[in-house]
């Protein structure tokens, strides 16, 4: 771990262990399949040690953290055992890790890897650290219930436990995740990773005609459980959905100084299931905090960093137990839509030798088809010139070379063309607006110039713009309304 306190970042796939390390996170957690809480996540498998052994390389200091977090059967503790030889393939640090029959399993095949406790084991005392300590742990996960103060008296008994929280991301209205509402009504256990989230589905209020809408709607509608008759568990329809039990989301950014104070070493983000983008910005965002923190870069550089996590979308944030835990009782529904959405993946620069071939391959096309054109009679000319002028996308341009441009492979994710509104966006570049004058879009196989791509088009991009590696396109959302609410429950 470096000096100051460290970012831990999702990651539910090689693409977003990338994106983890690009942006600024120290450390990244990955799950492995079938023995992680995030089955629906990509999580890791067959040969994806390789890529991943590739990103520690290039990222020299950077941490991979491992999360093991089921609970475990003994068919699976047999299948974990069996597999072990496949997990060493990994370069894993640390292993997350809540059911205590996999430790001395772990302790035995990995010995130099760190372990950690998952927040699913609910560790909030300072007792259960000492003990977590005195059987191997280096680092505990803190139970979401635990607040600030009672972190602090935990780091203060137990000084040389580390202690990792979590600062931002989804919530569950479980205690620490243990829910098992989603096995109950459709068989599928968290516990096992293949929670459904039915706390945020969409439930209708059934009742004749149109009381139990009015009712619901009226925000009066409440759950009352019968041996508790003082607590309430506030039930409100909306449009199109009705929240139960779905929780806020986390957001810390505005007091990683508190957290720092309590004796935290590492801030984790949650997020395996959410989008590239998501972990991008949100990372990227809790970095510039952490460097204004630890004086790096001042509170200025940073705030316009910041400013763009909210920009993401997201429920309405709450701080959790860490202060008052009465914030963490307030259910929620529905999540802002983001004014952005990605566009394309831009990685590093092709070499001099392939984007010279391309260039060749256009310039040899375009002799042939200028060739045949001009061996045509004028009638035939005509002809060509309005097949050009009706099916544009058939008889594409090819690229021209231009003087300091470079071409950089672009995965696009969603429609990207001449009327789209485009920025770039990379660990310090906040948004700069980029117009189809200041590039091409080019087929690497043919040379041609697309008026358009999509998802599964080869395709550089070829633009006089300095392009870091990692840098992502984001494009407008049409659909986006500032202030609008989606109306579902999840």
């Amino acid at each position: 771990m470096n000096d100051g306190i460290e970012l831990l970042s999702p990651a539910g796939n090689v693409d977003k262990l990338k994106y983890c390390y690009t942006y600024g996170a120290d450390a990244a957690y990955i799950g492995l399949k079938n023995f992680s809480l995030r089955v629906k996540a990509d999580n890791f498998y067959q040969d994806e040690y390789k890529k991943v052994q590739e990103l520690k390389q290039k990222f020299p200091g950077k941490r991979l953290h491992c999360a093991l977090n089921i609970s475990f059967h003994n068919d699976e503790i047999d299948r974990l055992i069996s597999e072990i030889e496949y997990f060493k393939q990994y370069p894993i640090d640390a292993f997350i890790v809540q059911d205590l029959g996999i430790v001395p399993i772990l302790q035995k095949h990995f010995p130099d890897a760190e372990l950690h406790l998952s927040t699913q084991a609910s560790c909030m005392n300072r007792e259960a650290v000492k003990m977590y300590k005195s059987i191997g742990f280096k680092r505990v996960v803190m139970g979401r219930e635990a607040s600030l103060k009672e972190i602090a008296e935990i780091k203060d008994a137990v000084p040389d436990m580390e202690i990792e929280c979590f600062v931002h991301g989804a919530m569950c209205i479980a205690y620490a995740g243990r829910c098992l509402m989603s096995a109950y009504l459709n068989g599928r256990s968290a516990q096992s990773g293949f929670c459904s989230h039915t706390c945020r589905w969409d439930y209708d209020v059934m009742a004749p005609g149109d009381i139990g809408k009015t009712i619901a709607q009226s925000g009066d509608l409440v759950l009352r459980e019968h041996k508790r008759s003082d607590e309430y568990f506030p039930v409100y329809e909306g449009e199109n959905f009705t929240a139960v039990l779905s929780s806020k989301d986390l957001c810390m950014i505005d007091h990683l100084a508190e957290l720092k104070k309590a004796g935290v070493d590492s801030l984790k983000i949650e997020g395996r299931m959410k989008s590239v983008y998501y972990v991008a910005m949100i990372t990227r965002a809790y970095r510039k905090a952490l460097d204004a923190l630890e004086g790096k870069i001042s509170d200025e550089q940073a705030r316009p960093f910041i400013d763009e996590l909210y920009k993401v979308s997201h429920r309405a944030f709450t701080t959790a137990f860490y202060f008052d835990k009465t914030e963490a009782d307030k259910t929620v529904s529905g999540a802002s839509d983001s004014p952005w959405e990605l566009a394309a993946e831009i990685s590093s620069a092709v070499s001099e030798e392939q984007q010279q071939w391309i260039l060749n391959k256009a310039a040899e096309m375009k002799k042939i088809r200028d060739d045949e054109y001009n061996g045509m009679c004028e009638q035939a000319k005509k002809a060509f010139d309005l097949r050009v002028e009706k099916m544009p996308d058939k008889y594409l341009p090819y690229v021209l070379p231009k003087e300091g441009w470079k071409m950089y492979p672009l995965t696009a994710l969603n429609m990207i063309d001449k009327n789209t509104e485009l920025e770039l966006v990379s660990p310090d570049i906040n948004g700069k607006r980029i117009t189809f004058d200041d590039f091409k879009l080019v087929n690497p196989n043919t040379g041609e110039v697309y008026n358009w791509v999509c998802a599964d088009h080869p395709c550089v991009i070829y633009t006089g713009e300095e392009i870091p590696d990692g840098t992502l396109l984001r494009s407008k959302n049409p659909e986006y309304v500032e202030g609008k609410i989606r109306d579902t429950g999840r």
